[in-house]
């Protein structure tokens, strides 16, 4: 649209879209509105869209994905959650344990996460586990404590729904949806989470290729939902140095074909404690908009993923590292 389009006129172009029998979708930018089309069974010609009030100009978009495109939207998506952003100018830093285990725990680790300045607390109370004897969270129960920390501490709640049921948990006590790398490619819960109100954390596959992990993201947007986030977390590989190999290649890689914001999980890429720092650091320096990490008060007596998570002294060294790199960086771009 152009870029004094009124409500009116984008309206104009939303009815006549859906009077084809086709789907508008609005996506409002810094500049201009973008209006996406989808549903069309071929190619339209762009000229029936062009001679409507408004429009500056109708773009075909040849790619398998449409709605994550620069080609729609060249402004970058910034994910709002209240007061706090994702793929804003500031640094967005997501820590937390990796499973709610009880109301200490979590407050503890809370209060450590608002310590540093993060805005966003997660935590497992759903656990996917590779064994179905492993601890697998307190269900509603870790849900309610969550909500209980947003209270006290004033943070964001970033928290995993396995199946449809559980968005319809999530969404009762959480800000954020979190998409898993095992359920990346779990159509009808992408298909679910993009009819929820909340944004989406959508983690990529343990084997996904980066048209893969956008398609998803494709899923969730082509059912009205355009707050979607997507997270790094580290493909599997044959190294055995660390958990995953985390592909900072696909950070920058999808800047240049997508507006959506990008994490990284440093801790499920890394698998070891140690590695984490480092890998939080280069993901930062490769353009990511936040870091994504998991933190302890105890970590020896962790009941998942004890291996990679941070001790609250480890975490606030590691921000105090990440935060001084995305300033370095940001001070360059202004130069």
């Amino acid at each position: 649209m152009k870029s004094g389009a009124t409500k009116g006129e984008i309206d104009g172009v939303v009815r006549t879209v859906e009077q084809l029998g086709f789907r508008a979708h609005v996506m409002p930018g810094a500049t201009r509105t973008a209006i996406g089309i989808t549903g069309n069974p071929g190619m339209l010609d762009p000229t029936r869209f062009e001679t409507l009030d408004g429009v500056f100009e109708a773009i075909r978009v040849s790619k398998p994905y449409k709605l994550i495109t620069l080609d729609l939207q060249p402004d970058r998506t910034v994910l709002r959650v209240g007061d706090a952003t994702i793929g804003s100018e500031e640094l967005a830093i997501i820590a937390g344990p990796c499973a709610v285990e009880s109301r200490e725990q979590t407050f503890a680790v809370a209060e450590a996460v608002q310590s540093s300045g993060a805005r966003f607390l997660r935590g497992g109370a759903f656990k996917p586990r590779s064994s179905p004897y492993d601890f697998a969270g307190l269900g509603e129960e870790g849900l309610e404590i969550l909500a209980e920390a947003r209270e006290a501490f004033g943070l964001k709640i970033v928290t995993e729904a396995l199946d449809a049921p559980g968005v319809d948990l999530v969404e009762q006590y959480a800000d954020v949806i979190q998409v898993g790398a095992r359920n990346m490619q779990n159509f009808t819960l992408l298909r679910r989470v993009g009819k929820s109100k909340l944004p989406v954390l959508l983690k990529r596959g343990i084997a996904a290729t980066v048209d893969e992990w956008l398609l998803a993201a494709e899923y969730i947007m082509s059912e009205g939902n355009y707050q979607v986030v997507l997270c790094e977390r580290g493909v599997r590989t044959f190294a055995q140095h660390t958990r995953n190999t985390l592909d900072l290649g696909a950070i920058p890689a999808i800047r240049r074909i997508s507006h959506l914001p990008i994490v990284v999980d440093a801790s499920h890429a890394a698998g070891k404690s140690h590695l984490v720092g480092p890998l939080a650091r280069a993901g930062v320096a490769v353009g990511a908009d936040g870091v994504m990490v998991e933190v302890h008060n105890n970590p020896d007596a962790a009941l998942c993923d004890a291996a990679q998570a941070l001790t609250p002294k480890q975490y606030l060294k590691m921000v105090q590292e990440i935060r001084g790199i995305h300033r370095l960086l940001a001070d360059t771009r202004d130069d």
